[in-house]
């Protein structure tokens, strides 16, 4: 076993490169992921090291990011493509949804779409409008695309690799505020498959399930009231494929459920997710599954937006009116 304490956003850049090492095929390319590094400096050396033909900064034209990524995954590459910003990706959604996703199944399974699209999602930087988006629900809706997101360092550093070597296309959300936090990676081995939920901590009174930056709050709420209730959290990873196995066994079990995250309720995740263990498990259900989210209203301005995103106090507050019932 060989650990490193590493932020996630360095766990992201050693993963990166790892993948760039093994696989001459894989190239990087985006806004000022070059020679700056990025903007967060995820990409930070990577041109250094491994020459501005695999490393390549690109023009600001999000949608010709994409498309040129189509043509290299037909001609053989693996394009790692990085989007700036989560609301900069609207220019290419067109691509995305009617090129990268559909490139497959058009092609009856003889093209396929090796593309990896990185989007650091969500807010809690204090940035300006278009900077703190969460549109993974327009990605996880759209039949051939899969999505998943990274909540610590040990997950972003093996599954930005797990994704890069999937031949499927894949929109890879980075929490960007959780960039800076450190955390345990084990550099040894591969622990977990791309696609599979995890329980990070057990529970007995009230399931709770969160992905991206949510996990962090939710298992931070989970020991804000350890003394009064045991709460179980489950990280779901991917987003689609949804792997919910281990939350109806642990519904089952606690009998509540509450789903944190940041984007609008409106038909965001947490809807798919109450509705898919209220079938599975209606019988073992002691109250309606709850959704503590962002609300249903554009991104605030930075001021503000500390009381637009679900924080540990809304949390427990859903977990509170689960016993209400």
């Amino acid at each position: 076993m060989m650990t490193e304490t590493l932020t996630l956003g360095k766990a992201l850049n050693l993963g990166l490169r790892r993948a760039l090492e093994r696989d001459d095929k894989v190239l990087i390319m985006g806004e000022d992921v070059g020679k700056l590094g990025g903007v967060f400096r995820i990409t930070d050396g990577l041109q250094k090291d491994f020459g501005e033909e695999r490393v390549i900064d690109t023009p600001l034209a999000e949608s010709g990011i994409i498309g040129t990524a189509v043509g290299l995954a037909i001609r053989g590459y693996r394009p790692v493509c990085e989007i700036q910003f989560d609301g900069f990706v609207y220019p290419a959604y067109n691509q995305i949804v009617s090129q990268v996703a559909k490139m497959h199944y058009r092609s009856q399974g003889k093209v396929r779409m090796p593309i990896v699209i990185r989007i650091p999602f969500g807010g809690g930087i204090g940035a300006v409008e278009h900077h703190s988006e969460s549109p993974e629900a327009y990605f996880a809706h759209t039949a051939g695309l899969k999505v998943v997101t990274c909540a610590n360092a040990g997950d972003a550093y093996w599954m930005i690799q797990q994704a890069i070597a999937s031949d499927d296309p894949i929109i890879f959300l980075e929490p960007k505020r959780r960039y800076w936090e450190k955390g345990e990676v084990d550099t040894s081995a591969e622990s977990y498959p791309l696609h599979a939920t995890r329980v990070v901590r057990a529970g007995t009174d009230c399931t709770v399930v969160a992905y991206g930056p949510m996990v962090r709050t939710a298992l931070d709420a989970a020991s804000a009231v350890e003394d009064e209730r045991s709460l179980e959290v489950i990280d779901l990873r991917s987003l689609s494929p949804l792997d919910l196995g281990p939350v109806y066994e642990s519904v089952r079990r606690t009998g509540r459920l509450v789903v944190v995250h940041e984007a609008p309720s409106n038909l965001g995740i947490g809807a798919e997710v109450a509705a898919r263990v209220t079938e599975h498990c209606f019988y073992s259900l002691e109250a309606p599954v709850l959704r503590v989210t962002g609300f249903d209203t554009p991104y605030p301005a930075a001021r503000v937006e500390e009381d637009f995103l679900p924080d540990l106090d809304r949390v427990l507050d859903g977990v509170d009116r689960t016993f209400g019932w």
